[in-house]
């Protein structure tokens, strides 16, 4: 993800912000939870060949990458969906490849996203509900991210696309990117207006050079985080620890679930931040994630 990213993070200031308004009374009226929260923590993809005989077993083919994947994590930001609507045959290899527990995080085709009236005038929505919805039980919350040229003028076109995207059984949330919503109060509260009315969720982004972009608007009982680190940095971990401390917080509030998608440089260290990140969630919240094992450590472990 190079939206953000630093070359030199020296100064920067990555506190978390307090909740705003919207998402302290979104948690005041959720109903009380009476079972676990759902906890999704991955990666943002599976086809890493680097990750042979660390996080998959030596000698992995890469067409059995995503069945190793899946043994180690419960989703996947799916980022190949944004550059083609996936084959009905493409769709039953990964459902063949996964879990039924396993959720896929599909992000809406850039020919949706990056058009100017988000395809309205096409058939393009339909298509890629109808290719989701392939995924039956392993489908996640689809999410879409809109151009950094999306401005807050633009507002109505979102308003349509939502009323077309009308099948309740693709979850959805958002990302926007254009300064502006940030920067004027009103502006970012018509949009979590529009959201919430529809029950469409907000994507946070927890980067380095937008800070800005961790609004922490909750529009649902559900949160979508798209944390990027670097390289392992001593901050990564202390931003980690002050997001399970806030999740917390959520859960005990009554925040049904969240996904949690780790980005590195090059994304090759990606899964050592989803181990921590899940450690530290079953400490502080009580969970029994699954923590993935590293194949080298296991070989070592022999001698």
């Amino acid at each position: 993800m190079k939206f953000g990213k630093l070359e030199n993070i020296t100064g920067v200031n990555f506190s978390m912000p307090k909740d705003p308004q919207r998402t302290t009374q979104l948690l005041a009226a959720l109903p009380t939870r009476s079972t676990k929260p759902l906890v999704y923590s991955g990666c943002t993809g599976w086809s890493m060949k680097e990750w042979v005989g660390s996080y998959y077993p030596k000698g992995t083919k890469s067409s059995d990458f995503l069945l190793e994947y899946a043994k180690q994590f419960n989703t996947i930001e799916l980022n190949s969906t944004h550059y083609s609507i996936p084959s009905p045959e493409l769709i039953k290899k990964w459902v063949a490849q996964s879990p039924e527990h396993f959720k896929f995080s599909p992000k809406i085709p850039q020919i949706i996203s990056h058009s100017k009236d988000l395809a309205l005038s096409a058939h393009y929505i339909e298509a890629f509900c109808e290719a989701v919805l392939g995924l039956g039980p392993r489908l996640g919350v689809s999410f879409m991210q809109l151009p950094p040229t999306f401005e807050p003028k633009h507002l109505g076109v979102l308003e349509q696309f939502l009323k077309r995207f009308s099948c309740k059984a693709v979850p959805l949330a958002i990302e926007v990117r254009h300064e502006t919503w940030f920067e004027n109060a009103t502006e970012m509260n018509n949009l979590n207006e529009l959201l919430q009315h529809h029950a469409v969720g907000t994507v946070m982004s927890d980067v380095a050079g937008r800070r800005d972009a961790l609004h922490l608007e909750l529009t649902t009982d559900n949160a979508m985080i798209r944390f990027v680190g670097n390289d392992l940095h001593e901050s990564d971990y202390i931003r980690i620890d002050t997001w399970v401390e806030r999740l917390k917080t959520w859960f005990d509030a009554g925040l049904q679930s969240v996904y949690f998608f780790q980005h590195q440089p090059e994304n090759l260290l990606a899964p050592d931040m989803a181990v921590y990140f899940n450690k530290k969630m079953n400490e502080l919240c009580g969970l029994n994630l699954k923590i993935a094992k590293k194949y080298d450590d296991i070989q070592m472990s022999l001698f």
